[in-house]
């Protein structure tokens, strides 16, 4: 890029005497270069390096820190929009008006102590302008130890943001039970499973189903959407307490897991990248300033977000080069513009995800309405876990929300599943779900253990008999829905079967009553005709 004394040669001998000025030092010079080396000479000095951010403003500090954030250099237009401009002036005026007294931005503050530089680099699109931070300047800014402390976006919420509260619960690992037994199946859970049977959460939350299969792919419990048996089971087998905690590591340390690419509405194009943890970690820096335990306004630190750190997943300030389109309309959101639909919304998926993590409560001004609030809380659980569940001797089975996973699980492979209930999961033993556990190896004798064992030997005698007599025979009865020809007279039946439409007839149920086989009622009706018999249908959906 381009070192101190490069920068300095850039500018006339008044501009270099201000410089020296702030930082103490008097030119002997009155050559502009020999000026500059002088003065580059002096500035390279830690000491006075240390002692010049010392004094510096505050608002001047945070403009060096999104610098050094950004690997010391922004494009000219992201720095200049949070950081202000620098007046363009000639010698005579800027000698006149005093600028460097009067600064009207944090820019000014630092072009004109020498710690900020302005000129065209090369870019992928071409020439741009950048604000730097000289090369060999910027490693004696220790970004950590002169970083002021972070900023308290935003405000308390008003007693209508909280409303109405929802308050940080575990059930993600009930969710994540669920899809780990829908992968298992080789159900489609990537945000398209069945809805029958689904967590409600899952229903009512678009983005969570993915956003947990992802989640559990950075936990390794899946890889190449096949179930790692040994992780998968450590998880379901582990205290929820511990298994909240698995998760909201896995989540937080996470390169892969990217919540822009998550965004409800949202669809991300091209090949251009993004640094989820790093965006992910600024964030929570941010949210870490506030009071644990205050509600806050979420509209509020959105707002300050945007005036004061809106950059903080662009380090070059670029909104341009991210190919991000509405899905309801297919326009693309290019510009500073749109930073509330993307920039915003990632912002408040971040919180959402907190929330499912166990670690932030949400408010809504309206029941059904949207977040407004939210306030940093850890879920500690105060309930214990089931120890019983319930089967009917038809075959219905109930789990509380609180019993086993690890079992839980087991049960799903066999069954089918039903609508879930608040605070339960429900299933049914059906010939077809035990044909599919017989896919996988599973014996129906293993399911009767387990539902002897977690019942406390209470199952009904006939479900018992119908699991062993399954286990030896199979399915031993069978319902089908056909469809029924019923003549007048036998000896229509009989000229009927005669006729080339006799192959379309299945089982005779009596003299006069046939079975149809399936899709040939049109060309038994057309037979009939020829026949001379006019026949009518009622077929019910």
């Amino acid at each position: 890029m381009t070192d101190l004394l490069q920068t300095l040669l850039k500018y006339d001998l008044g501009h270099l005497k201000i410089i020296a000025g702030f930082w103490g030092i008097e030119l002997y010079s009155q050559n502009p270069d020999r000026a500059a080396e002088q003065l580059a000479a002096s500035l390279l000095d830690r000491e006075a390096v240390r002692e010049t951010l010392e004094i510096l403003p505050a608002e001047a500090r945070a403009g060096l820190n999104s610098l050094l954030e950004s690997h010391g250099k922004m494009e000219w237009t992201g720095f200049a929009r949070r950081h202000g401009e620098i007046r363009e002036m000639g010698e005579a005026r800027r000698d006149r008006e005093k600028p460097h007294l009067n600064p009207v931005s944090t820019s000014e503050i630092l072009f004109y102590r020498g710690l900020l530089g302005r000129a065209f680099f090369d870019s992928e699109k071409g020439p741009q302008e950048y604000a730097y931070i000289p090369d060999d300047m910027a490693p004696m800014i220790d970004h950590e130890n002169h970083r002021p402390a972070v900023e308290i976006l935003g405000r308390a919420a008003t007693p209508a943001e909280k409303s109405f509260q929802r308050l940080t619960n575990d059930h993600i690992l009930d969710d994540a039970t669920t899809l780990l037994a829908a992968l298992r199946l080789d159900m489609d859970a990537g945000g398209h499973a069945p809805r029958r049977g689904m967590p409600l959460s899952l229903q009512e939350h678009t983005y969570l189903a993915p956003a947990i299969q992802n989640l559990l792919s950075t936990a390794q419990l899946i890889r190449k959407n096949s179930l790692q048996p040994e992780a998968t089971r450590s998880f379901l087998e582990a205290s929820r307490g511990e298994a909240l905690d698995f998760l909201y590591k896995a989540w937080l340390d996470s390169q892969t897991f990217d919540e822009l690419r998550l965004i409800p509405g949202l669809i991300c194009e091209g090949e251009w990248t993004n640094s989820p943890r790093e965006t992910r970690h600024i964030i929570l820096n941010f949210l870490k300033a506030l009071r644990p335990e205050k509600w806050w306004g979420l509209a509020a630190f959105l707002g300050d977000l945007k005036r004061k750190n809106p950059d903080f997943q662009r380090p070059a300030g670029d909104y341009d080069s991210w190919f991000i389109k509405r899905e309801s309309d297919g326009q693309y959101l290019r510009g500073f513009a749109h930073w509330d639909e993307v920039d915003g919304a990632l912002v408040k998926m971040i919180i959402q995800m907190l929330h499912h993590l166990g670690k932030a409560d949400l408010g809504f001004a309206e029941e059904t309405g949207t977040i407004t609030s939210f306030r940093l809380s850890s879920f500690v659980e105060t309930k214990k876990e089931e120890t019983k569940i319930s089967v009917s001797s038809n075959g219905r089975i109930v789990v509380p929300r609180l019993f086993s996973r690890a079992v839980r699980y087991q049960l799903a492979r066999f069954c089918e599943w039903e609508d879930q209930r608040k605070d339960e999961y429900i299933y049914q033993i059906t010939a077809s779900s035990l044909k599919r556990a017989h896919a996988q190896g599973l014996r129906a004798e293993q399911l009767l253990s387990i539902l002897v064992k977690h019942t406390h030997a209470n199952v009904a005698p006939a479900l018992v008999r119908a699991l062993k007599r399954w286990e030896a025979n199979g399915a031993e009865a069978h319902i089908e829905r056909l469809s029924v020809l019923r003549v007048s007279r036998p000896e229509v039946l009989e000229e009927l079967r005669k006729s080339k439409a006799g192959k379309f007839l299945g089982e005779l149920l009596n003299p006069a009553t046939v079975v149809v086989k399936e899709g040939a009622i049109d060309k038994v009706m057309a037979a009939l005709m020829e026949l001379g018999v006019i026949g009518d249908a009622e077929i019910s959906e």
